[in-house]
């Protein structure tokens, strides 16, 4: 089993397990970095959402620098026990699981986030499939994270602020116009 590190806040440089699971791509500890220099380091009451979760390395990197709730979604049961074990060992109480499908999660859920981070399984079309579901998901001034296979200029009403290239991935942070 692999592992992937922590890069900042309470548990800086904790070592996570990550789930064997097909696909699985945790997001780097560079990109992780300039995502967070870009949000700032201080997610303090922030609510988070973290689709797809998969290692959920984005998810527990916003706990650790504050965040009051992160919601995980992630459908395969590796991924969701590894996520589970992860949460125990920080005694991350503001970390919750969500085991299912995160289309068919983001289409009924009625609660609203500061971040969504999305990084799904690549070559599905999911980026554009969840696109629908996020002027629900989150609050008018809202931050939305996306990592995909190809660069993005906007994704429904949400704008790219800031955006990046590490190998074959490309990052973006996109906003919504102002409410």
């Amino acid at each position: 089993m692999s592992r992937v590190r922590i890069v900042g806040g309470q548990w800086r440089s904790r070592l996570l397990p990550v789930a064997s699971v097909p696909g699985l791509r945790p997001t780097p500890d560079r990109v992780r970095e300039t995502v967070f220099n870009w949000l700032g380091q201080d997610l303090s009451g922030w609510r988070v959402l973290d689709l797809f979760a998969g290692s959920g390395v984005l998810g527990f990197e916003a706990a650790s620098r504050g965040a009051a709730s992160v919601l995980m979604v992630e459908q395969d049961p590796r991924a969701i026990r590894s996520l589970a074990c992860s949460a125990k060992t920080l005694s991350a109480s503001c970390v919750e699981m969500y085991r299912g499908d995160a289309l068919k999660f983001a289409s009924a859920c009625e609660r609203s986030f500061d971040l969504v981070f999305v990084d799904p399984p690549y070559g599905k079309g999911l980026v554009d499939r969840i696109a629908g579901h996020l002027d629900r998901l989150l609050v008018a001034d809202g931050w939305l994270y996306v990592e995909a296979e190809r660069p993005l200029v906007d994704l429904g009403t949400w704008t790219t602020v800031r955006s990046g290239r590490a190998g074959q991935v490309y990052f973006q942070l996109l906003r919504g116009a102002p409410g």
